[in-house]
């Protein structure tokens, strides 16, 4: 009996331990994630008042406004073309750096902390240096090499050039996990392939590809979520008299001018609740099609 009311004792301390550890994170997740949700799909059915008040239940208008708005369907066509651009770009130079940098070179250390940089500069300081890298007439790309282009006032490329100064900041983290996962791939993989007569090409695409398939999949998976809500950078390098603003404009962006600017917030929680079905959508096919080419070890 002693032994027995000891164990239970043991096993209420362990439970109670693991509640107050995971608490702190609970409480968060709640204030800040689920909480939040749900207030802005209650928003979206409403026709909010002044500060939030006075709420008024107006059913599926919102949404009828929102599939009818050109504004939106432009946003979405915006969106989905800065990821479709950033995304793929990103990962795979960060993958090569990261096979690179996973040698023993000269000066590895150094490198890695150059290509981390952009993750640990303020925002607003990227935005300047790439307002004045894209500057029509004194930007250094167009001195450098010779040219004359708008890089962000031409509705054509806008949207591509705000995505290379995404791809420059989220090269250095993707480059980071990925080292991470490569320092875990046993060498004696690749010594055998040698000896096998491999080359370099094909034991990326049949070792090291495989074996970081896990790490590989949740960059995608992360930096497609992140690619999908980008809002500071457009809010940063285009100004509002901009004429590409229009074509460059991501749902995030119509989200906080419909809410902050025009002070609709019924209308801009519906534009979230889209991004969210969106966001959703593509992540459960990628749920799915991973089945087919992540290993997990």
């Amino acid at each position: 009996m002693k032994n027995r009311s000891l164990r239970s004792a043991m096993t209420t301390n362990t439970f109670l331990w693991g509640w107050a550890l995971i608490l702190p994170t609970v409480i968060g997740l709640l204030v800040l994630n689920i909480i939040p949700l749900i207030a802005t799909i209650y928003q979206s059915f409403h026709k909010t008042g002044d500060f939030g008040k006075g709420n008024i239940f107006i059913g599926l208008k919102n949404f009828q406004k929102l599939f009818s708005d050109d504004a939106v369907l432009q946003s979405i066509i915006n969106t989905i073309k800065y990821t479709i651009a950033q995304v793929p770009f990103s990962v795979i130079i960060a993958l090569i750096l990261a096979v690179m940098l996973n040698k023993k070179i000269r000066g590895r250390s150094i490198y890695r902390t150059i290509y981390f940089m952009p993750m640990v500069v303020a925002p607003a300081a990227i935005a300047m240096v790439w307002r004045w890298l894209y500057n029509s007439e004194f930007g250094l790309i167009n001195n450098l090499f010779n040219l004359n282009v708008n890089w962000i006032s031409n509705p054509s490329i806008a949207v591509f050039s705000i995505a290379i100064i995404g791809i420059w900041s989220d090269i250095g983290y993707n480059m980071i996990l990925f080292l991470a996962g490569l320092q875990e791939v046993p060498k004696d993989y690749y010594e055998a392939a040698d000896l096998d007569g491999a080359s370099a090409v094909q034991s990326f695409v049949h070792i090291t590809v495989p074996m970081i398939s896990p790490i590989l999949f949740f960059v995608i998976v992360t930096r497609m979520i992140a690619a999908m809500q980008v809002f500071d950078t457009i809010f940063m390098v285009m100004e509002r008299s901009n004429p590409a603003l229009y074509k460059t404009q991501s749902l995030v962006f119509l989200f906080y001018q419909s809410s902050f600017v025009e002070r609709d917030l019924g209308y801009g929680s519906t534009i979230v609740v889209v991004l969210l079905m969106i966001i959703m959508f593509i992540t459960a096919l990628q749920m799915i099609a991973q089945k087919k080419w992540v290993h997990y070890n």
